[in-house]
């Protein structure tokens, strides 16, 4: 006799009690639900004493896909890709449109130079080089002890 995992709050349709549970316990894992619900690329921000830096992990994309934009001291970065498969005179079982967005904001401190802002896509990673203003960088020397 096999053990099926009873759900009293779940109607289960199924003519195969432990049928659904088996996509469930695969597909409603933790990993699949986070990628499929998390449509924000990760960021890398890190800052020297001439610049921040912003990476921005989205594989798949163009650069023209992307539209980067400053006001006043708020930097947006966003993305919105539609994807069609027609093949006109076929019949589907199924048909899968793909469409996806998303927007990341970023407050920009008083020290960025936001008329400097270089920004490159390569390898799937979007690098964003904000120069911070000559007063704002740090000024390092040696101070004799005497």
């Amino acid at each position: 006799m096999t053990l099926v995992k009873f759900n009293p709050e779940k109607k289960n349709s199924s003519l195969l009690p432990g049928f659904n549970d088996i996509f469930e316990s695969v597909l409603g894992d933790t990993f699949f639900t986070d990628r499929r619900l998390s449509s924000v690329p990760a960021v890398n921000i890190s800052e020297t004493n001439e610049a921040y830096h912003i990476e921005l992990a989205a594989p798949g994309l163009k650069k023209d896909d992307f539209k980067v934009s400053i006001e006043k001291d708020m930097l947006t970065i966003s993305t919105a890709q539609h994807t069609e498969n027609n093949n006109e005179g076929k019949t589907y079982n199924r048909r899968e449109y793909s469409y996806s967005a998303f927007t990341r904001a970023f407050t920009l401190p008083d020290s960025a130079d936001v008329e400097h802002i270089q920004a490159a896509y390569t390898d799937g990673i979007l690098h964003l080089n904000i120069p911070k203003k000559e007063e704002a960088k740090a000024v390092s020397r040696q101070i004799q002890i005497q």
